[in-house]
C-alpha cells in the first residue's frame, strides 16, 4: 500500500496503487489540490475595491493594469476615463456641452430666472464660441432667457460678468 506526502501540507496519506501509476494522488484533499492550482493573485477591483482572484493569464493581459469584479464596474471606469476630450470620437466637443455641465454637477436651473424645467433648458456659451466647452464658459438658461441674452447687450454683459448665476426675477 503506497503512502505518500501531500504536496502542500506534507501530511502522509494512502493512495491506490493504480492512482500512483497514473500520476494522481499528489494531494491529501480537495482543499490542498485547490491551493496548488492557485497561481494567480488576489487583487482589488479598481471601482468598488472588492477582492477578486485573477489567474496569471488575466493579469498578463490587462493593458491598463486595472482589474474589475464585473462588467458593470469595468463600464463605470471606462465611461469616466474615456469621456469628453479623451474619447476616440471627440470632435471639438461641439455637441457635448450639455453632458459637460451635467457631469460637473451644475444643477439644471436657469441662471437668470431660476426655471428648473429640464425640457426648457439650454446651455449657453458665455463667450458665444461653441467650441470653447470649458466649464467656466457654460451655464444653464431657459429658452426665453437664452433668446434675451443673445438679443440684449446689457443682459449678455451681466451673464459674462456673473457666469450665469444672477437671478433677476
Amino acid at each position: 500500500m503506497p503512502i505518500v506526502n501531500c504536496g502542500i501540507c506534507l501530511k502522509e496519506f494512502y493512495i491506490k496503487p493504480s492512482h500512483k501509476i497514473r500520476g494522481w494522488g499528489k494531494f491529501c484533499s480537495i482543499n490542498c489540490r485547490s491551493k496548488a492550482q492557485l497561481k494567480g493573485k488576489v487583487v482589488k477591483c479598481s471601482v468598488c475595491n472588492k477582492s477578486i482572484y485573477r489567474p496569471p493569464r488575466a493579469i498578463a493581459h490587462s493593458k491598463s493594469g486595472k482589474y474589475f469584479c464585473s462588467k458593470s464596474c469595468q463600464t463605470l471606469w471606462r465611461n469616466s476615463f474615456y469621456s469628453g476630450d479623451k474619447s476616440i470620437k471627440w470632435i471639438n466637443g461641439i455637441h457635448a456641452y450639455r453632458n459637460i455641465l451635467a457631469r460637473n454637477g451644475k444643477k439644471p436651473i436657469c441662471g437668470l430666472c431660476g426655471n428648473a424645467d429640464n425640457r426648457l433648458l439650454n446651455v449657453h456659451h458665455r463667450d458665444h464660441e461653441r467650441t470653447n466647452n470649458k466649464i467656466e464658459n457654460l451655464c444653464w438658461l431657459c429658452l426665453n432667457c437664452h433668446y434675451l441674452v443673445h438679443h440684449d447687450k446689457k443682459l449678455d454683459e451681466k451673464i459674462r460678468k456673473y457666469g450665469g448665476v444672477c437671478r433677476t426675477a
